[in-house]
């Protein structure tokens, strides 16, 4: 968010016209051929700077100015702040048509890094190349005495971030051999404080040695955690190529070594291997590349080192913390690229974890360890899992509310979930301390959990995933109040009294009563065997919280992944899975939390996931029945849920039949058919004392349909059906219903009523058209069913109701 003042200065910017830029362009070029561009100027420059950077769209400037703007910032006698302006303003108009700078005979290293920066945002990868090669150029070469290599460097890290090809193989080798220099022979004492110059400045002091972060003097050599006053060049050249070695490594140092492994020696083990690696790197007899592996291994080897120590201040603390993470991810590219290294980093790497598991501040770093062990556990033959255990069980369930740390963690968990799925079984087991992630952090992480929730998903989790989706807004309740009870005193924690029910959530946390609930719901691992029921009071309790704007924005990402769910399931759900699936979504619908809008999109996503389970396994309306009849036979059901009571009567009419189930016997169709016209008769039912409820127009018409569905099958009950539907009209025409029902839906009821009637005046034909024979079955006829439907009715119709005035013979 930019202040009132940011916000008004870039309005003006955003303003400008293009005449009067022109005038403005003028008048800065008018300063800038002064004899010595001053302050003005440099105020000037910087509000066109404002003024080129403020719009989305590129401004456009004389081709005389650019060309101004190019000579002033090449030009020797320029303050370095009038070229930095300069420089910044043709960043900003890329790419130029109107450039003519070039790197080529630029010696300064100042001016060089200004202009490549100029050059590399034009996007052009002959521009790019063009500097790649200069720079390398200048490195490989003795540079004039005042030069320091430390400005080309983050040149050299921008060229090859936009075209790693621009380097050839020559080149990379001067680079890595000039890098591992620099890691490895830097000056371990301080640089020389500049003296102001005056009259009482003190007499320069010798320079002392470089010291370690807890302050004692540093034995070994320099790294990026040696403290000093002052640096000098090489030190900072240690430090610069430290900050680009990862990428270098990941860019150009990819190819394989011809170890003995490769050749006639392949028969040496991996621990001989190891030693002859050790042995074989102490001098430059190694190529470039493999020598700046050897270099870079030992420098990210003496960083872990450093990282034991106690600083003397707390932003050392943090650069140690940065530097170690950093260190391990080197040290894994590195095995990575040289497997011969794989044994020496284990053994540094397992006493590192051991080290800073227990310590908090440390949790970021536990990730590169552990993407190590995922990467060489199987060459180095080490059983990792209790590093993996550790850091799904601790790491979730302490730092859910750590924003920063939660996308890291999820994101390494998607970046390798492949691998988890394959090497262990932890990752799965630990997806209740993973949802905490997203129940807390829910906007920015849904679209990681998108993609992570398949991974996690399978016949033994499917079902407990179910619930913790339902409940994720209860669970983010929970982890607000285990938070908040975390911050209180000890004293005011105290065990609450059993005989006293809790008044508040934060005394029923840790009220006997409770407990249990909230540790089920806060569990770090899978528990497939506990009963979720045992949270319809806690959820109650929670209904306090149900306005927070976090568990808010969490009800709203459960329908996102609900719908993923059923989606992943129903890839390799059986059966039985589907049965459960189904009996748990008809009585999960009374168990939500209360939240109105949260409810109805949960019974939008499943209503609609309830047909598709159905038609995967249509056998579940024999197999679950006694829930189905239970579920369908509850008035209150028609009102409260009836986008799920809609579609599940549709399946009973759909898939009650023998020709989808041979179990599915005469006397089933009587029972479903008994409870369903209790239901219809129920809601439509004139009460002259009492006020007509409304219920949904398309409820009604798909209970007379499954009703007439159900007849056809079985045909003793066309009676009971034809008479109901007859009723129908005086059911309509009532007054009581007029006033609570549009004059279209009791159209549209009459209609259906109808059609339904005139089909059961034909029984075989009724049954033909609700249940086909098995070689219709396939047809496209049966497989649109629903759209077929009301044809089909409409043309028995018309066959049983001749058209006015059509005469029999």
């Amino acid at each position: 968010m930019f202040t009132a003042a940011a916000e008004s200065f870039l309005k003006q910017a955003r303003e400008i016209q293009e005449e009067e830029l022109r005038r403005f362009a003028s008048r800065v070029a008018a300063l800038l051929q002064g004899p010595e561009p001053g302050a003005e100027a440099a105020d000037c420059l910087q509000r066109l700077h404002l003024t080129v950077a403020a719009t989305k769209y590129p401004r456009k400037l004389d081709g005389k100015f650019v060309e101004l703007l190019q000579t002033v910032l090449c030009s020797s006698k320029s303050p370095a702040q009038i070229q930095v302006l300069c420089a910044a303003i043709l960043r900003e108009m890329s790419p130029c048509n109107e450039l003519i700078l070039s790197c080529d005979k630029i010696q300064d290293a100042k001016l060089l890094s200004l202009v490549s920066s100029v050059l590399l945002a034009q996007g052009n990868k002959k521009a790019v190349s063009a500097v790649g090669q200069h720079v390398v150029k200048v490195l490989e070469g003795r540079l004039p005495e005042g030069l320091s290599a430390r400005y080309f460097l983050p040149v050299l890290s921008n060229v090859i971030s936009l075209s790693p090809e621009s380097l050839t193989e020559e080149q990379t080798d001067v680079v890595s051999k000039k890098m591992a220099d620099w890691l490895r022979h830097a000056s371990i004492q301080q640089g020389v404080t500049q003296s102001s110059g005056g009259f009482f400045s003190p007499r320069s002091r010798q320079p002392g040695p470089v010291t370690e972060v807890d302050g004692t003097v540093a034995t070994d050599f320099f790294t990026v955690l040696s403290v000093g006053q002052c640096y000098t060049q090489d030190q900072w050249l240690n430090m610069q190529a430290f900050s680009m070695l990862r990428k270098w490594l990941l860019c150009y140092g990819d190819k394989e070594l011809k170890t003995p492994s490769s050749d006639d020696k392949s028969g040496m083990g991996s621990s001989v291997m190891s030693v002859v690696s050790t042995t074989s790197t102490s001098g430059h007899l190694l190529p470039p590349k493999e020598h700046l592996r050897e270099k870079a291994f030992e420098y990210c080897q003496r960083l872990i080192e450093q990282s034991n120590r106690r600083p003397l201040k707390k932003n050392d603390g943090d650069l140690q913390k940065a530097c170690l993470i950093e260190a391990v991810t080197i040290m894994d590219i590195i095995c990575k690229q040289d497997s011969s290294y794989v044994h020496r980093a284990v053994s540094f790497l397992k006493t590192l974890h051991g080290r800073i598991c227990g310590d908090a501040s440390y949790a970021r770093a536990l990730l590169p360890i552990a993407q190590f062990f995922l990467n060489h556990c199987e060459m180095a033959a080490v059983d990792s899992d209790a590093i993996y255990k550790h850091l799904f069980t601790d790491i979730p369930a302490q730092h859910f509310h750590n924003p920063s740390l939660a996308f890291e963690f999820v994101q390494f968990c998607k970046d390798n979930s492949q691998l988890f799925t394959e090497t262990s079984s932890i990752f799965k087991q630990s997806f209740p301390n993973l949802f905490k992630f997203l129940a807390w952090n829910s906007p920015p992480l849904i679209s990681e959990f998108v993609d992570l929730l398949p991974f996690l998903l399978d016949a033994g989790t499917a079902v407990e995933i179910f619930h913790l989706l339902l409940d994720l807004p209860c669970l983010t309740a929970a982890l607000d109040i285990q938070l908040r009870s975390a911050a209180l005193p000890a004293s005011k924690r105290a065990a609450s009294n059993p005989a006293v029910k809790p008044a508040t959530c934060m005394e029923a946390f840790c009220h006997p009563l409770y407990k249990s609930m909230f540790q089920y719901l806060l569990r770090t691992s899978s528990t497939p065997e506990d009963a979720p029921e045992r949270l319809i009071p806690l959820r109650q309790l929670l209904g306090s919280l149900a306005s927070s704007p976090r568990v808010v924005q969490c009800s709203e990402t459960v329908p996102v992944l609900l719908e993923l769910f059923f989606r992943v399931v129903a890839e390799f759900a059986d059966g039985p899975l589907i049965n459960q699936l189904v009996v748990l979504l008809l009585q999960r619908s009374d168990q939500l939390y209360e939240i109105p809008a949260f409810k109805d999109d949960v019974y939008r996503v499943l209503s609609s996931q309830l047909v598709v389970l159905c038609s995967l396994h249509p056998a579940v309306i024999v197999e679950a029945s006694t829930e189905i009849l239970e579920f369908s036979g509850m008035v209150s059901n028609v009102q409260n849920k009836e986008a799920i009571f809609t579609q599940m009567v549709w399946a009973i009419g759909e898939y009650m039949s023998v020709s989808y189930d041979k179990r599915c016997t005469v006397e089933q169709i009587n029972k479903f058919f008994e409870t369903l016209e209790v239901v219809l008769f129920e809601i439509t039912q004139l009460r002259p004392l009492a006020s007509i409820p409304r219920y949904a127009p398309s409820t009604i018409s798909v209970l007379m349909a499954t009703l007439t569905k159900l007849a056809a099958r079985s045909h003793d009950l066309i009676p009971r059906v034809s008479m109901f539907l007859s009723k129908m009209k005086t059911f309509v025409q009532s007054p009581a219903v007029t006033s609570v029902y549009c004059e279209a839906d009791l159209e549209e009821l009459l209609i259906r009523a109808t059609e339904l009637s005139n089909l059961l005046k034909m029984p075989d034909v009724a049954q033909f058209v609700f249940t086909p024979p098995a070689g219709v079955g396939s047809t496209r006829f049966q497989r649109e069913a629903n759209d077929s439907l009301p044809f089909a009715l409409r043309i028995v119709t018309h066959l049983l109701e001749p058209a006015p005035g059509c005469m029999p013979p």
